[in-house]
């Protein structure tokens, strides 16, 4: 192997993850909801999940492009664990076809069709397509359908790079000793592995074991070690896809490691304990392409049945291996529309609200690490709040798409009501996320410019923020109570905030202006203090609706309540619009007197 042969490794492995990445946010952006269903029904039961993953590897010939790809959905929130465990699975079952072509072609090319679904071949045709749709055609759809294909031939065309780059070992005369004498079990284990990972390709090294035993040289005692060990081997390349996403993907590789090592520890454990109790007189006979074959496939099928009862042992590991911050596992949890209940449009109301509820605390539990991630830029907290925000905007499509299930029953007028409302507030509380996913990704825009805010546009976002918290928290426990009270105190508090950004916005032109901040700071702050505005605009109308809804008037017109509140029409307005310009405003310019006198 090269120094040549080592740079073409790095670019297949930078290919590699960069088709990972572009697949996994263009399947993020077609996910829509249609692919989450289909995908749930496919592996709603771990039988048919094994199925597709075997009839997926056996498609592409590879295990861990499977791998890869079911990583890539569990990262993009479109799968859950739960179902990616037994396409996991299937994946390992799928990938042993290629070694039984391989042993009636005697290393041939398996005929034409073979050779077109092979990676080498498929992945050019999917790039190609994928640039085709992206770049040439205006409909967003297309396009994101091209970005998946393009991220997908990327990610086979560098697991192609990175193979052929190592393909010179086997031409090896030491690579190739190093498989066929290699008798210790815990060598030939580690040996297995080490190749698989250097080819990035269980099929590959399995292929190559099948290639070395027309010589004559390999036996079953140095084979079965080395298969087991490719087994194990195999698991590098979803781990390396799981380098930068979310939790529940990084788990999805782990699942994938552990089915894998503790599989091969067991069958290494009862095949080496049957040696020794009854002896297996052709231990030491040659060992054929089609034996070597054969025990690759039923050692796959043997642990998905072993494994089989055990999906929640294995979650569990992944899960004890990544583990949950306190709380963030009940913060992550997507509850569940039963179209069951539709027949009781008054339960099936309540069960949405408890929905949008789930996407209000997501949106509050965002925005409450906004601002402070704005400094720290935290790698783990940006991935939780990325997923935080896959909830909120898969149940605005849920939500929505199961409040119009419910519209088309026969309700009573209450009900109507509260359908067309709940449905309101799902767009409130999805922009709402939205905003407050617009200032997290300042926080990126910072990191890579190596912008700081002073500490004065500090202690003043801090006061805004502050206000926004407050707002926020008024809003939804009014939501959640249909407390008329608590949405009262929504608008002058609103009107508190605007009165802030305001100043804000004059005091950093101003500063501008001096050449005391910089443009592009300048511009990111007032970008933040824009997001924060807008956020307590939609708690504005919402606490509006909260009111229209506990009104008598069947005529409530919100824009007018809020015009009567402001000209001090409604009872209490000024006196708490006072309360929170002395709590809010106050401290603002007290906070700008102290720098002016400093």
């Amino acid at each position: 192997m090269t120094i040549f042969d080592a740079i073409r490794l790095v670019g297949g492995l930078a290919l590699f993850l960069y088709g990972m990445s572009i697949m996994g946010t263009g399947l993020e952006k077609c996910a829509g909801g249609k692919m989450e269903s289909i995908l749930q029904k496919i592996t709603a039961s771990t039988w048919r999940a094994v199925l597709l993953g075997a009839l997926i590897s056996a498609l592409i010939h590879s295990s861990a492009g499977t791998t890869v790809i079911v990583v890539g959905l569990v990262n993009s929130g479109i799968m859950q664990l739960s179902q990616a465990i037994g396409v996991i699975m299937g994946a390992n079952i799928g990938t042993t076809v290629t070694s039984q072509i391989l042993r009636l072609a005697d290393m041939g090319d398996g005929g034409f069709f073979a050779q077109l679904l092979s990676p080498s071949s498929l992945a050019p045709i999917l790039a190609f397509v994928g640039a085709v749709l992206f770049v040439f055609l205006k409909s967003p759809r297309k396009r994101d359908w091209g970005q998946i294909f393009m991220g997908v031939g990327l990610l086979f065309t560098g697991m192609e790079a990175m193979m052929q780059s190592v393909s010179g070992l086997q031409d090896s005369p030491l690579f190739a000793k190093l498989f066929a004498t290699l008798q210790n079990p815990i060598l030939g284990l580690l040996a297995g592995a080490l190749i698989t990972v250097a080819v990035q390709s269980s099929t590959a090294s399995v292929g190559i074991l099948q290639a070395l035993s027309s010589t004559g040289l390999v036996t079953w005692g140095s084979a079965i070690p080395i298969i087991l060990g490719q087994n194990i081997g195999t698991t590098s390349t979803s781990l390396i896809a799981s380098v930068g996403t979310s939790k529940a993907a990084k788990r999805t590789a782990m699942v994938h490691v552990y089915f894998n090592v503790i599989g091969s520890i067991v069958f290494m454990g009862v095949i080496y304990g049957a040696k020794a109790a009854i002896g297996f007189p052709w231990w030491s006979d040659t060992i054929g392409m089609g034996e070597i074959a054969n025990f690759h496939t039923l050692f796959n099928v043997a642990a998905t049945l072993l494994f089989l009862p055990f999906t929640r042992l294995l979650a569990r590991l992944a899960e004890m291996t990544f583990p949950d911050k306190p709380g963030e596992a009940a913060a992550l949890e997507v509850p569940l529309l039963d179209e069951l209940l539709l027949s009781s449009p008054s339960v099936a109301i309540q069960q949405a609200k408890n929905a949008v509820a789930t996407m209000a605390s997501s949106a509050y539990a965002n925005y409450c690490e906004a601002v402070p991630v704005l400094y720290s830029h935290d790698e783990e907290t940006l991935s939780l709040i990325q997923q935080r925000e896959a909830i909120v905007d898969k149940l605005e499509v849920s939500v929505s798409n199961y409040l119009v299930k419910v519209s088309d029953r026969e309700l009573n007028e209450r009900e109507a009501h509260a359908v067309n409302e709940l449905l309101h507030f799902v767009v409130e509380y999805e922009r709402i996320g939205d905003y407050a996913i617009n200032v997290v990704e300042r926080s990126g825009e910072m990191f890579d410019k190596e912008i700081t805010f002073s500490p004065e546009a500090r202690n003043e976002l801090s006061l805004v923020d502050g206000a926004i918290r407050e707002i926020m928290e008024l809003t939804f426990a009014a939501f959640l109570t249909d407390d008329m009270r608590q949405a009262e105190q929504v608008e002058p508090l609103e009107e508190t905030i605007d009165q802030m950004i305001e100043t804000l916005r004059d005091r950093h032109i101003l500063r501008l202006k001096d050449g005391v901040c910089g443009i592009e700071n300048g511009i990111i702050f007032l970008e933040i203090l824009t997001n924060l505005e807008r956020i307590s605009d939609h708690c504005s109308n919402i606490a509006a609706r909260i009111v229209g809804e506990e009104s008598d008037d069947s005529h409530f017109d919100a824009h007018e309540f809020r015009r009567n509140m402001h000209d001090g029409l409604v009872p209490d307005f000024n006196e708490m619009l006072r309360h929170y310009q002395q709590k809010y405003y106050a401290p603002l310019s007290e906070a700008a007197a102290a720098v002016e006198k400093g």
